[in-house]
């Protein structure tokens, strides 16, 4: 306590409103395969869509039935973790995007002089003293598509703009204000060293050695004029090319990207953000796209955009350039598996297979910004349609190192599920390492997972390591199921009791639950009727037993167990067989087709064969979620006095939740002692506080018998 001397007014205030906090006992938790998504992850799924966008829709090349499972149950539940499993052969879809120069056609200071100057001395019909000049620029992308159409684009240089003497810097200015100093829409443009620059060159937009540009420049021929006069652009040569030059129009080529002294591919390597094939680009039954691409489109300058497509519809657009920090590719979307900016690829910068590591990616910086020879990355072109290689980089040398434009489709993406053996590993996964794989990353209280399965996975080892740990973490019941096509009633209790050839031990556990037959649903993915797992179905209706009632109250019966999705079960039962399986050890689930009531689900054992409370399901969720409450409402306490005043705030704390339970139907009597006769003197000075609670649980009326007695017409029946 705080010693107070001086006179005056305090306020101290002291907290003793516990009570216990409200737990989701609704939040279900799936393991299974899919074509996408992140993997070993416990991911919250909060809606169809989002499942979908997050793993991919459901595919019968799946292994196993958990995204079907998925989306049916979260039409009951909001609160979903789904855990995806990848096997060792798991890969990621990948393309590999190729870079390559621009074709470009340096311009010098060259005089270009009065009328007199032309050839003869004799001007043009209409020529002005001072030339009108115009260019034609044909620009082709990398698979020879021209992009301005003969023609091509039209620039007129007013004469009023040049100045007739060695002026070089007003031409090349007047020559940038008409073509621009930026890439014409994507296409072409005028690049200076400076404002005032005397030479510089003009590039075309596309990269690679497909692409190409031809320039052609007439005097005194107005816009639109047939051209009929000598050209102003000189040949390519190793002085470049002269404005003045009476001579031929001039057409050169792009470049790929090679290294110089290892010819080998050079580019951008994406890569699907997590392995699997639903990254593969495709094509849909219906003809839609399916999978993933990269559309590397065309942009000003140096800069290139990266369009990421999902299912032929762009999700991500990165502006993203080779030369500047800013905006360097691997920094606006990532690097590997870090950095993510992406929601869907990952890449690096990449040759032949291998990426760079950071040394070389800094020195590539500097060397792509220098141009020239890139200091061992060379650039290739090549002159008019011949193909002859030239040696100088003053000969129409490519500029602006940028992807290549075109669509990239991703493609070898594997879910990793290529035979049974590693399937069962993968999803039962591995609780020793740093992160927990498979079904241990449900592993973790703070999910708060209450049920769970593995649809559409029969396989012992899978099955009996989920039973397994639900009952060491106690956390939540797990839901199973013979296998499809197990055969009849007798088939499926041999099944569960270890003497089927597909189980070799018998399930016998409280945490656990068994239900059958499978039954039939239309699949709106597929367009087909298939046969469900009725595990996804059991815990369906766990979480819609939640939503309309307790979690205590049975989640089976016309109330609550009928389904309302399923047309069909794979075997009809008869009350023979429902007595079989309900009764003498028996502990299977019964699913029902009845005549006037349809499918519905009609029992709800646990998987234990000793008769007590705790072989009902409805008794067990009732127990996972008061030991989930009690855990949160008394973690205040750790560390508190052991003595009578503690004792009595944890009994002040669980006595009002029991009894909220009690009034709710979950038990129907209960006893919190908290004293000195459960904390004797040994047990605290060991530091522990015991608490007994006691408690009544309220029992599922599952069979109703009701007497009929027929008596003489002289029995007094009262009433």
């Amino acid at each position: 306590m705080p010693s107070y001397v001086s006179p005056g007014v305090y306020v101290i205030e002291k907290d003793f409103s516990q009570y216990a906090p409200s737990v989701n006992s609704s939040v279900v938790g799936l393991v299974g395969f899919a074509s996408k998504g992140p993997t070993n992850k416990a991911t919250l799924i909060t809606s169809p869509n989002r499942l979908v966008d997050t793993f991919g829709p459901p595919n019968e090349n799946i292994n196993g039935q958990a995204l079907e499972g998925a989306l049916e149950i979260l039409e009951a539940t909001n609160s979903m973790y789904f855990v995806r499993a990848a096997g060792s052969n798991a890969a990621d879809a990948s393309a590999g995007v190729s870079f390559g120069g621009c074709p470009a056609v340096s311009v010098s200071n060259a005089y270009i002089g009065t009328a007199s100057s032309v050839p003869g001395g004799t001007p043009y019909a209409g020529e002005e003293p001072h030339p009108h000049f115009t260019f034609r620029i044909q620009v082709a992308d990398n698979g020879g598509v021209e992009k301005f159409v003969a023609p091509g684009k039209e620039f007129s240089v007013p004469s009023s703009t040049i100045t007739a003497n060695t002026d070089a810097s007003s031409q090349s200015v007047a020559l940038r204000k008409v073509i621009g100093g930026a890439l014409h829409t994507g296409h072409v443009g005028a690049f200076f060293d400076t404002a005032t620059a005397a030479s510089g060159f003009i590039a075309g937009a596309y990269a690679g050695s497909g692409a190409y540009m031809s320039i052609s420049a007439f005097s005194g021929i107005t816009a639109g004029a047939t051209a009929s006069g000598a050209t102003l652009l000189g040949a390519v040569d190793g002085s470049g090319v002269a404005l003045g030059t009476l001579v031929s129009s001039v057409k050169v080529y792009g470049s790929h990207l090679h290294n110089s002294t290892a010819p080998k591919g050079f580019g951008y390597l994406a890569e699907s953000l997590y392995p699997g094939t639903g990254y593969n680009l495709g094509t849909k039954s219906n003809g839609d796209t399916s999978g993933n691409s990269i559309t590397i489109t065309n942009a000003n300058g140096e800069y290139f955009d990266v369009k990421v497509n999902e299912d032929g519809v762009t999700q991500e657009t990165f502006r993203v350039s080779l030369t500047q920090y800013k905006n360097f590719i691997e920094g606006l979307i990532n690097t590997g598996e870090t950095n993510l900016k992406s929601d869907i690829i990952k890449g690096n910068l990449n040759a032949s297979g291998t990426d760079f590591t950071p040394t070389e990616l800094t020195n590539y910086i500097n060397e792509i910004s220098n141009m020239g020879t890139l200091g061992g990355f060379g650039i290739t072109w090549k002159e008019n349609d011949t193909g002859n290689t030239l040696t100088s980089v003053d000969q129409g040398n490519p500029r602006f190192v940028k992807a290549i434009a075109g669509t990239y489709g991703l493609s070898g993406g594997d879910n990793g599920t290529g035979n049974t053996d590693a399937n069962a590993t993968a999803l039962i996964g591995d609780a020793t390492g740093a992160t927990k794989t498979g079904m241990q990353a449900l592993d973790d209280d703070i999910l708060n997972i209450s049920m769970a399965a593995i649809p559409g996975i029969s396989t012992e080892s899978v099955q009996n390591a989920l039973i397994t740990l639900a009952e060491s973490s106690q956390n939540f019941m797990a839901v199973v199921a013979p296998p499809y096509a197990v055969g009849s009633v007798q088939n499926a209790i041999d099944w569960t009791n270890g003497l089927d050839t597909a189980r070799s031990s018998a399930i016998n556990n409280t945490y656990a639950a068994i239900y059958w037959p499978w039954v039939k649903v239309f699949s709106v993915h597929d367009g087909l009727d298939r046969w469900y797992d009725p595990a996804i179905f059991a815990l369906r209706q766990m979480a819609f037993t939640d939503n309309v009632s307790e979690t205590w109250f049975a989640p089976a019966g016309y109330l609550r167990g009928k389904l309302t999705k399923p047309s069909d079960v794979e075997v009809r039962l008869n009350q023979g067989d429902r007595d079989t399986m309900y009764s003498g050890g028996n502990v299977v689930n019964p699913i029902v087709n009845f005549v006037q009531q349809g499918i519905t689900i009609f029992g709800q054992r646990t998987a234990t064969r000793n008769p007590s409370s705790l072989d009902r399901v409805n008794i067990r969720r009732l127990m996972i979620f008061l030991r989930k409450v009690i855990l949160q409402a008394t973690r205040q306490f750790v560390f508190e006095p052991n003595d009578e005043i503690l004792w009595e705030q944890v009994e002040q704390v669980l006595n009002p939740f029991l009894d909220d339970i009690k009034r709710r139907r979950g038990i129907t009597e209960f006893r919190v002692v908290c004293d000195e006769t459960t904390n004797t003197s040994a047990r605290i000075d060991r530091n522990e506080l015991w608490c007994k609670v006691l408690l009544k649980p309220t029992k599922a009326a599952e069979i109703l018998i009701f007497e009929l007695n027929l008596t003489n017409q002289s029995a007094q029946l009262g009433g």
